[in-house]
């Protein structure tokens, strides 16, 4: 096996590490991604259950039954 062989040989294995090192990558990016979906829908729903159900003005609120 010539030089030429030998160095093309590893830069063949290089590129495949490289392309698995990629594919890996992406699908912990897609992963994350599906994750902050999920994460921003849970907030959204929380800051409306807020919203909704925060603390009333000191006007608006019906004193304890001991008054």
């Amino acid at each position: 096996m010539s030089q030429d062989d030998e160095r093309l040989m590893n830069i063949e294995m290089a590129l495949a590490e490289h392309e698995k090192t990629l594919e890996e990558l992406n699908e912990v990016i897609i992963g994350q991604g599906k994750q902050i979906e999920r994460l921003v829908k849970q907030n959204q729903f929380l800051l409306s259950k807020i919203e909704d159900d925060g603390v009333k003005p000191q006007s608006e609120e019906t004193p304890p039954p001991h008054y």
